[in-house]
C-alpha cells in the first residue's frame, strides 16, 4: 500500500488528479474502517487547509481545521461552536476536522447541520480550478456528495452576516460520547418588528440534514406578531414536509421529537 503526505495543496491537487486516492486529514471515522488495498493522501500536513480566515462576506474555515482550533477562534460564530463542543471527546476534537466532517456525507455531521442553517458554502479545488457549492446542493443523498475524483474540500464559507437569535440541540443516547439520533439548529433574526432571517434544519433524521426553504420563506418579511399567529400552521407544515427514515429509533419517534424541538424554537423567537 503505497501513501502519499505532500506539503502544499498543489502537490495534493497533482496527486489527486493522477492516480484514485483516498484523502484524509484526522482519520478519526476513516480509520476504524481498516480498509485494505487503498491509496492513502494524507493531508494533515498541509499549511494552507489549516487556516481560519475572514474577510469583507465570509468566515473562512480550512478543510484541515480541527474542531479543537475552531473552538479556540474568537470569529468563528457561537452556534458552530455549541455544536462542535458536543462532539466526541476532547482526543477526537484535536483530530477531527471539517473537510472529514463535511466529506464524510453523513446527516449525522454535527458541523454540517449548521452549515446547513448558516447557508454555507464549500469551497472545491482541482488542478484545473476552483469551484464553490451551495451546501445543500454538495450533500445529494447518504454519503453521496458532490466532489468529482480530482477534487478536494478546501474551505468551508460562513456567511459573516450576524445571524440573531439562535438554538441548538442534540439529542443522543448518553450525556457525552454520542453520535445524533436527531439533531437541530435554528435561526431567527428580526429588524424591528420585522423576520429578516428564518432557517430551521434537521440532521441525522434522513439522507440528507432536512431544511425546507418554501415554508422558510413564510415567515421572512412577516411581523413577530404574525408569525406568532402562523405557528400551528407552520409546525403542521412541517411534520407534512418531513419524510423521516428510522435509524437507532423509529421514525414516528424522530418526527414528534423534531416537531417538540421545532415548537420550542418557535415559542422562543415569536
Amino acid at each position: 500500500m503505497v501513501n502519499y503526505a505532500p506539503l502544499t495543496l498543489d502537490e495534493a491537487l497533482s496527486v489527486r488528479s493522477s492516480m484514485e486516492v483516498v484523502p484524509y486529514a484526522g482519520g478519526t471515522d476513516l480509520m476504524v474502517e481498516n480498509r485494505k488495498d487503498v491509496t492513502y493522501l494524507f493531508l494533515n500536513r498541509i499549511d494552507e487547509l489549516k487556516q481560519i480566515r475572514e474577510d469583507d462576506r465570509y468566515i473562512r474555515i480550512g478543510a484541515g481545521v480541527t474542531f479543537t482550533q475552531a473552538l479556540g477562534c474568537e470569529f468563528v460564530p457561537q452556534i458552530m461552536k455549541d455544536a462542535l463542543a458536543k462532539i466526541a471527546a476532547p482526543a477526537i476534537r484535536n483530530a477531527g476536522t471539517f473537510g472529514g466532517n463535511l466529506g464524510n456525507g453523513s446527516a449525522k455531521a454535527d458541523s454540517v447541520l449548521i452549515e446547513y442553517a448558516m447557508d454555507a458554502k464549500i469551497v472545491l479545488r482541482s488542478k484545473d480550478g476552483e469551484r464553490i457549492v451551495d451546501v445543500d446542493r454538495f450533500y445529494r443523498g447518504n454519503r453521496d456528495i458532490d466532489l468529482n475524483k480530482d477534487e478536494l474540500i478546501t474551505e468551508i464559507l460562513l456567511p459573516k452576516d450576524p445571524i440573531g437569535t439562535y438554538r441548538y440541540q442534540k439529542v443522543g443516547g448518553r450525556n457525552a460520547l454520542a453520535i445524533s439520533r436527531i439533531s437541530f439548529a435554528g435561526i431567527c433574526k428580526t429588524d424591528g418588528e420585522k423576520v429578516t432571517n428564518f432557517a430551521v434544519a434537521f440532521g441525522a433524521v434522513s439522507a440528507t440534514v432536512l431544511r425546507f426553504k418554501e415554508i422558510e420563506a413564510r415567515l421572512i418579511g412577516k411581523t413577530v406578531k404574525e408569525c406568532a399567529a402562523m405557528k400551528e400552521e407552520i409546525l403542521k407544515q412541517y411534520s407534512d414536509a418531513m419524510v423521516l427514515t428510522r435509524g437507532r429509533v423509529s421514525a414516528e419517534y424522530r418526527k414528534a421529537v423534531c416537531t417538540n424541538l421545532l415548537r420550542d424554537f418557535l415559542d422562543s423567537v415569536f
